[in-house]
């Protein structure tokens, strides 16, 4: 099952490494713990935001490719 999202940036539209920036803000204003979802329709995304995720030191829930966009699914853990 699928964890709730505590906050959803809707990117679709916007071009890397726009959605990528918006997560990182989210994540500096968000408490540890909390579940962000990227909805973004760059292909891009559903690479670049895993890699900067993983460096980063979050952990990420998933990838799920929906009709016309991704929905990343990132946890903040620090």
């Amino acid at each position: 099952m699928e964890a709730e999202s505590d906050r959803v940036i809707d990117a679709r539209g916007s071009y890397c490494p726009g959605p990528l920036m918006e997560l990182i803000k989210a994540i500096k204003e968000e408490e540890t713990g909390k579940i962000i979802e990227v909805w973004s329709s760059d292909e891009s995304s559903a690479k670049d935001i895993p890699e900067w995720v993983k460096k980063a030191g979050h952990e990420l829930i998933g990838v799920f490719k929906e009709s016309d966009y991704w929905r990343i699914v990132v946890r903040k853990t620090k």
